[in-house]
């Protein structure tokens, strides 16, 4: 009967030396490199997810190539709606186009309108500034600007006789003699010598 017994105690020996074997080689190679071991599962991890989600995709288009050649006629539908889809759109573009181009051509018969005004105003002998700049004093019926003083000196050069070039008799000319007069008649220190 002790051979009966020596077996079974010689064998958790064994067992707690195999286990102990392996606990101190899992633990050696876990303290070297555990944490490359990480890094490695973790990537793993991350491949596997992005392959699933490719073959995921692989089976999907294989799916729809094998739907699109079972349904010809969907696709037809498909595409006869997307070329409508298209036809709407160049149709709203050309629309688009002409507007923007009515307006272009607006906008030039202004600008000529105003050209021709402009040439006829000044063959008549009117000033441009003067209609454009002031036109209360075309009617008349305004305030007179020749009463104002003009506030100290200006950044303008002064006139001489032979800068003035403008048509004869034209208003602006006579206000700024006026006021020129009055600026003189106004300051005792520059008054008349």
């Amino acid at each position: 009967m002790e051979h009966a017994e020596e077996p079974l105690s010689a064998r958790p020996a064994l067992e707690t030396e195999g286990l102990r074997f392996l606990h101190v080689t899992v633990g050696s190679l876990l303290a070297s490199y555990g944490w490359y071991i990480l890094f490695s599962c973790i990537l793993l991890y991350i491949v596997i997810q992005k392959l699933a989600v490719r073959l995921r995709a692989l089976r999907q288009r294989q799916l729809d190539q094998a739907e699109a050649v079972l349904e010809p006629d969907a696709v037809v539908k498909r595409q006869e709606a997307l070329a409508a889809a298209r036809l709407r759109m160049q149709e709203d573009l050309n629309a688009q186009v002409e507007k923007h181009k009515e307006k272009l051509r607006q906008l030039e018969e202004e600008k000529r309108r105003q050209k021709i005004e402009l040439w006829d105003s000044m063959q008549e002998g009117r000033s441009y500034r003067r209609r454009t700049g002031r036109p209360q004093e075309e009617d008349g019926s305004g305030p007179s600007t020749s009463s104002v003083t003009p506030k100290g000196k200006s950044d303008k050069k002064p006139l001489r006789g032979g800068e003035l070039i403008t048509h004869p008799g034209s208003p602006d000319i006579l206000q700024l003699v006026h006021g020129l007069m009055c600026l003189l008649s106004s300051s005792p220190e520059l008054g008349p010598t």
